[in-house]
């Protein structure tokens, strides 16, 4: 039986280089601190635009990697697009 592949060498090689290249947040467009403590909400996390648990067949896909803050790969779930900013409206 094999085990998580996300505890893989090559996923972990896949997620420190993409971490190593200081992107933004793909979600938001905010800087994400590679410091911080991975279980800060907005800590570096990789995302998969095409979700895993839909193509777990890309999950070692580079071109399917973006790096996300742990909250905004959150609240995206496992969408292929993330949900668009709410606005606050003006009509009560």
């Amino acid at each position: 039986m094999a085990g998580n592949p996300r505890n893989g060498r090559p996923y972990r090689r896949m997620v420190a280089e993409l971490k190593a290249k200081g992107l933004p947040c793909w979600i938001c467009g905010h800087p994400i601190n590679p410091r911080l403590d991975t279980r800060h909400r907005l800590s570096f996390t990789l995302d998969h635009v095409l979700p895993v648990s839909k193509r777990p067949d890309l999950l070692l896909d580079r071109a399917n990697a973006r790096p996300a803050h742990r909250a905004c790969n959150s609240s995206k779930g496992n969408r292929t697009a993330p949900r668009p900013q709410q606005r606050a409206s003006r009509r009560w």
